[in-house]
């Protein structure tokens, strides 16, 4: 009996290892959890393509949107572990959704972490005719208005969602917060003057705010972004408590072997560090990686670290 254990768990692990070493033999599945043109779609497809370039085979992004992507890390969670599909999440979908949602079919223990591939800055942008110059004479007519600012974000539990729940907190003004399936759509509708600002990360707002087809106000952040140099940090613009850098990382379903792990880790290094991306990040005022956060422990703790963070954010919202 015990000889037949030994020999089928000696199997197993030789067919994993096999499987490792022949890993990947074929197109891998990105899913992006919203619409594409958002934060985390071009964070992704950029990463993708460097990362394919390493793995000697394609990266397909897939876009499921729906419930501030719970949707589509659902199907994630559900899918093959293989190494053949995984996702990139946020604070948003990987960390608060688990207080938005208590429901979710899914925990944090449903995936592993593969690695950290981004850290992103929340911005405040309005529609260009609103009647506030900078934030202050934002904060003074929303305060002056209650309820009838609205304000976009890529869905609940988005993590554009947690950059409005942040600054409307920090702010102490009532705004009623605008779900989207996604970044884009939002920007579209703050652009057309269907709304009147969003929530979002200067990866898919500075090229707005630059046109001036919106108007930012405030970057969550303690230091200027290149990109938008005259746009006013949260201390400069008098708001300090107003904080919103987020990250991105690469998850796999849980039962994914580690040897494809550290494959999958060791391509998406490869891509962060390489001079394609940090061109491409730069551009949009997003940041890879230091030396010593690309590896999969660094983004658990990031993960167990915002799941608690948001607890207490979200009490609230778990409360409806």
């Amino acid at each position: 009996m015990a000889a037949r254990f030994f020999t089928a768990t000696a199997a197993l692990l030789l067919s994993a290892t096999a499987q490792a070493q022949d890993f990947p033999k074929r197109a891998i599945t990105m899913i992006v959890p919203f619409a594409a043109g958002g934060t985390s779609d071009v964070i992704a497809r950029v990463v993708a393509e460097q990362m394919s370039a390493a793995l000697g085979q394609p990266i397909v992004i897939e876009n499921v949107a729906g419930a501030g992507g719970s949707t589509a890390l659902t199907r994630a969670a559900r899918a093959e572990p293989d190494g053949y599909t995984i996702a990139i999440g946020n604070a948003g979908t990987s960390a608060a959704a688990y207080t938005i949602y208590p429901k979710l079919s899914f925990t944090p223990e449903s995936f592993v972490p593969i690695a950290m591939v981004a850290k992103t800055f929340g911005i405040i942008a309005l529609r260009k005719d609103f009647p506030a110059k900078d934030l202050k004479e934002f904060i003074d007519y929303a305060k002056k208005n209650p309820g009838k600012i609205n304000l976009g974000h890529a869905g609940v539990g988005s993590s554009n969602y947690l950059i409005c729940k942040s600054f409307v907190q920090a702010a102490g003004i009532d705004a009623t917060l605008v779900g989207y399936r996604g970044a884009a759509p939002a920007l579209t509708d703050a652009v057309g003057g269907q709304i009147d600002g969003v929530c979002d990360a200067a990866a898919s707002v500075s090229q707005s705010i630059n046109e001036k087809l919106v108007k930012g106000i405030v970057v969550g952040s303690d230091v200027r972004l290149g990109t938008l140099p005259d746009l006013p940090t949260s201390a400069e613009a008098g708001l300090p408590e107003f904080e919103a850098q987020g990250w991105n990382g690469l998850f796999a379903p849980k039962g994914t072997p580690p040897a494809i792990i550290a494959k999958l880790n060791a391509a998406a290094r490869t891509a962060v560090e390489s001079d394609a991306v940090k061109k491409r990040f730069a551009d949009l005022s997003t940041v890879a990686p230091d030396a010593n956060e690309h590896t999969p422990e660094v983004l658990q703790q990031l993960v167990t670290r915002d799941v608690e963070k948001y607890r207490k954010l979200l009490a609230d919202d778990a409360k409806q």
